[in-house]
């Protein structure tokens, strides 16, 4: 459903269609709908193409595309706001987004309107000028299906294209709006197949008429692939897939027929999958008319369950180079060959020309989880350069030829590994940003520790109680943290020179997974933090110049653009993403947010409230012989969504350890068909016994009961 909602009147000044909507709040949409089109003067968004992207860059007056231009450098040439004036930066408004888990949208902003998602794929339309909601529309996800996504059912945005907005749902779903009334125009289902856990939670791309969307599941054991649908009609244009699939079946195309002889097919890889989901990061080089995808991990993790002999295992953790017309495969180069550690290469990729050893060259920045930051010829995916931005363990570097210099240990598959960066990744899909003027990129980096064992007994949903999440679906073949891990949890911004391989500065952070990054002509970096700050940095030399408070923490990346010749820094706040399920380094929490700055702004910062963490659950009556049998059903079933019971706090999922001992006591009446699958909480009546729930309940207090301080 899709609603109108005009709850003021937009400031003097407002195109008049905008005005049209003021007053309108007890009409009905069609009434809206019919308006002749010439009652609905011009707006930017009706022009809004590639060629309209491509002029933007040049003065960055809008953001109208994900990462404001094709190659994502997220770097604005407006200069109102600088380092001389930051510091008077003020709130102009807040809007409230109804939402409670994960926010990773970035808004898009055109003529004085933006676009921006919430949680479960809920699209807002806001006039910029007034903060006020122009219309909202809800694509109606089953929430009793948020199990089928690893990590929190979030967005990353919409794709504007000629008066439409596209916004991908989580089901599966491409839909195109009117970008006026919020009105559907087409949907599609993109998925193959309805049996797997498929999802989606990136934002799509418009790429000569065509929206281009990946998807998410290689937990879960599904095959990767990228979709082209037009613009107009939704008809779909062409797909290519990211992996092989079954060798007795005749392959879609030569490149999947190589990629085939890199996998040992007596693994019978096809039957979990594969993975090399391709859920994030897209760029387009217009000149060279090639556009360029990461793709995912393998599915199961494991390599030497999903391919026994060994292999690269084509095209897991690479950059592809595709033409946009057709989707045919151009080049690739593979930056994690053989992957073993979720080590995905969906991280958000950046197009830049620099000079390297004195000639110019065109080039593809990208910092994937593994922990290198990669510099790649992006004509024709030749390796350049690639050196490590954080400490890693898993290789040495990466010789000549382009190819990681391995650590044997890494690949144990009889005893657990540190690996580091683990499978959270020393980059995760937080934007980074390229400033042309100082040569740098800023880019969120991080470490959250887990070690790794195979699990030689795994078989594909074979939901063994002790899989990490097998009992909804997850297929890894690998163990989680059967030791503790040995390194150590860190966030860090660091503003990395790509031509020489090296920090130019850093900034360590409260915590891990903090926000992306904007950096601007102004000499500024703004990004948020996990602990609840938006901050302003010298672009230069790092220091800090300005913060404000967020009352949650931020993931997502910050915007700026210009309305009526004033800049404004926009940012959409809300807690989550898969490490923020469970964690989290703030102690307020509100709805999702959108907040908006601009030098000499005075609006009051919304009321955020406290969490409520009680005391350790007390009085639940258990077996403590049903403690062991109860902590393997937990980590199959609930430890990423709510943590350890006492030792973590939660997240934007509580902490189980901090619950009233009556919901614990009567833990059935809550995962059988309880209240809480309204807000995405899995249905395990078909999934758990009562004797299973029995022994959870022990865990859940025996854990609360050995952590207790002692008196």
């Amino acid at each position: 459903m899709h609603q109108i909602q005009s709850t003021t009147r937009p400031a003097a000044g407002a195109p008049a269609w905008r005005r049209l909507g003021t007053g309108l709040a007890g009409l009905a949409l069609s009434a809206l709908v019919a308006l002749p089109a010439q009652a609905q003067p011009a707006s930017r968004v009706d022009q809004l193409d590639g060629a309209y992207i491509q002029a933007n860059a040049a003065k960055s007056t809008d953001w109208p595309s994900h990462g404001l231009d094709y190659a994502e450098t997220r770097f604005s040439r407006l200069r109102q706001i600088n380092t001389g004036n930051v510091g008077q930066l003020g709130l102009v408004w807040s809007y409230n987004l109804e939402s409670t888990r994960g926010v990773e949208s970035t808004p898009l902003v055109v003529d004085g309107v933006m676009y921006v998602t919430a949680s479960w794929s809920v699209v807002h339309a806001v006039d910029v000028r007034s903060g006020k909601r122009l219309w909202s529309f809800d694509p109606q996800v089953d929430k009793s299906k948020g199990y089928k996504g690893c990590c929190d059912v979030v967005n990353r945005g919409v794709a504007l294209y000629q008066g439409k907005v596209f916004v991908a749902a989580y089901d599966g779903r491409l839909i195109a709006l009117n970008a006026r009334s919020g009105q559907k125009v087409w949907e599609q289902d993109t998925l193959i197949d309805h049996t797997h856990s498929y999802t989606i939670t990136g934002a799509p791309r418009v790429i000569k008429g065509k929206v281009v969307i990946g998807n998410g599941g290689a937990e879960y054991g599904v095959r990767g692939y990228v979709t082209a649908y037009d613009a107009g009609t939704g008809a779909q244009a062409w797909r290519w897939f990211t992996v092989p699939g079954d060798p007795s079946k005749p392959f879609e195309n030569e490149a999947m027929a190589r990629a085939a002889k890199t996998w040992d097919a007596s693994g019978k890889w096809w039957e979990s999958g594969g993975g090399g989901t391709a859920w994030d990061t897209m760029t387009y080089d217009p000149e060279l008319n090639l556009m360029y995808i990461g793709t995912g991990n393998g599915s199961p993790w494991a390599r030497s369950k999903r391919s026994p002999g060994g292999g690269d295992n084509l095209y897991l953790a690479s950059i592809v180079a595709l033409n946009p017309d057709t989707g045919e495969y151009v080049w690739h180069y593979q930056e994690t060959p053989g992957d073993n550690w979720d080590y995905t290469s969906t991280q958000p990729m950046i197009l830049a020309d620099l000079k390297i050893d004195g000639r110019p060259r065109k080039v593809i920045l990208h910092a994937p989880k593994n922990g290198f930051f990669f510099v790649i010829d992006r004509t024709n995916g030749r390796f350049i350069s690639a050196k490590n931005f954080v400490d890693v363990n898993w290789a040495k570097g990466y010789d000549a030829n382009g190819r990681p210099i391995e650590n044997p240990e890494a690949r144990a598959t009889d005893k657990p590994y540190d690996a580091v960066p683990g499978p959270f990744g020393a980059h995760n899909w937080h934007s980074m940003s390229f400033n042309p003027q100082t040569g740098l990129v800023y880019l969120p980096a991080q470490n959250v520790p887990i070690n790794l064992m195979d699990n030689q007994n795994w078989k594909f949903n074979g939901n063994q109680p002790g899989e990490p999440h097998g009992g909804l679906g997850w297929n890894l073949a690998m163990y989680a943290n059967v030791e503790p891990p040995k390194s150590k949890p860190f966030g860090r911004l660091i503003a990395w020179d790509p031509v020489r391989q090296k920090a130019a500065w850093t900034q360590e952070q409260v915590s891990p997974w903090n926000g992306g990054t904007l950096t601007t002509a102004g000499n500024l970096v703004f990004q948020g933090t996990a602990d609840g700050r938006l901050i302003a940095y010298n672009a230069k030399t790092g220091g800090k110049l300005w913060e404000s408070p967020t009352g949650t923490g931020v993931v997502a990346a910050p915007i700026t653009y210009e309305v009526d010749g004033r800049q404004y820094v926009s940012i959409a706040v809300g807690w989550g993403g898969v490490y923020g399920l469970a964690q989290r380094a703030t102690e307020r929490q509100g709805p999702g947010t959108v907040y908006t700055f601009a030098v000499g702004g005075k609006a009051p910062l919304p009321d955020f409230v406290g969490y409520r963490l009680g005391e350790l659950v007390s009085g639940v009556k258990y077996d403590p012989a049903l403690v062991q049998a109860g902590t393997m059903l937990y980590v199959s079933n609930c430890v990423f969504c709510h943590g350890v019971p006492g030792v973590d706090r939660g997240g934007n999922i509580p902490n189980l350890g901090y619950m009233d001992a009556a919901m614990i006591e009567h833990l059935d009446k809550f995962i059988f068909k309880g209240p809480a699958m309204a807000r995405g909480m899995p249905d395990f009546s078909e999934r758990l016994s009562l004797d299973d729930v029995q022994k959870i309940k022990a865990f859940i207090q025996g854990t609360a009961d050995a952590i207790r301080p002692k008196k």
